[in-house]
């Protein structure tokens, strides 16, 4: 949520600093396109601030400032989320440019921020995963023999559920990323971290229905996209979110939505069949055991739930 001090221009002794971070961690870090949008509107953010109340240079912020800024993101309505993520984001800015000698003690040691609110992730059920699969079959097979979009609509599910990945992950594979061989795809992930991750036999089929009408859809300007948009192009993160929410609304019964359902019902699911927290943190290419860990949670969670709604004296 931005303001109108957001919008004006910052000193050379703010900005140029700003601008050397997001290179710093656009370079070094490998971080996306995304990302580092995120950080420049929240570092935006807190030097507008800081602009407003008088400072031309990174040595006028101090704790004080900080604490102003942050107070400020509460009071407009962010989420407590929203808010720790921007902490986090000037906290990475402060010890950076205190590694640079920008900043001789770094202010935001001793900010408090409020910690991240962890909920639940919602789940699909097994049955709804199946009756979400079975209704995308049936349009791929009644689908025009003209029609490539069914067929890849069935895919996009199926891989997303075999396999975890996040959208961005799952829209920038290459058809030479997939190995029906080994039935293995090679995904690149957040910071530019390579992991092969496994897809099972019905997503297998889905992706060779589809690559076998892919032609249909593909133009001299497709290049190697595994999925691709109406016209041509490789499919993008929104069209692909379209796809999943349109399959998740028809269900009826769930509230889940997004690419993210299917990767944390995957997750859910893998814990739920027997699978060790280590192996589930690599398919899902988390840098921490402790992301992954969230989902132990929710089989607990789905076991309390299946408990008290079968046992008789539950």
């Amino acid at each position: 949520m931005g303001t109108d001090d957001d919008a004006r221009p910052l000193a050379e002794g703010l900005e140029g600093p700003l601008r050397d971070f997001i290179r710093h961690i656009g370079l070094g870090r490998g971080r996306s396109e995304h990302t580092l949008r995120a950080y420049e509107s929240d570092l935006r953010s807190l030097l507008a601030t800081a602009a407003a109340d008088g400072a031309s240079t990174l040595t006028e912020i101090d704790l004080a400032t900080l604490r102003r800024w942050l107070g400020r993101q509460s009071e407009a309505g962010l989420a407590r989320s929203t808010v720790a993520r921007r902490a986090a984001s000037v906290r990475s800015f402060t010890a950076w440019a205190r590694r640079e000698g920008l900043l001789e003690v770094d202010p935001a040691l001793r900010l408090l921020a409020p910690k991240r609110e962890r909920h639940l992730p919602e789940v699909l059920h097994r049955g709804q995963v199946e009756r979400l699969v079975d209704s995308l079959q049936a349009e791929a097979t009644g689908a025009s023999g003209e029609d490539a979009i069914p067929a890849r609509d069935l895919a996009v599910i199926e891989l997303l559920y075999a396999s975890g990945t996040r959208v961005g992950e799952l829209v920038g594979l290459d058809v030479d990323d997939v190995d029906f061989d080994r039935r293995m795809l090679r995904v690149l992930g957040k910071g530019s971290k390579e992991r092969a991750v496994p897809f099972g036999v019905p997503a297998e089929k889905a992706l060779r229905r589809w690559l076998a009408v892919r032609g249909r859809l593909a133009t001299p300007g497709s290049g190697p996209a595994l999925f691709l948009g109406r016209r041509g192009g490789r499919l993008g993160q929104r069209q692909a979110r379209e796809i999943v929410d349109r399959a998740l609304r028809g269900l009826g019964d769930t509230s889940a939505s997004g690419p993210h359902a299917l990767r944390h019902t995957a997750a859910t699911h893998l814990l739920d069949g027997g699978a060790d927290l280590r192996s589930v943190q690599e398919i899902l290419g988390h840098a921490s055991l402790a992301t992954t860990q969230l989902y132990t949670h929710v089989s607990v969670e789905r076991l309390r739930s299946s408990y008290q709604a079968s046992h008789p004296r539950a």
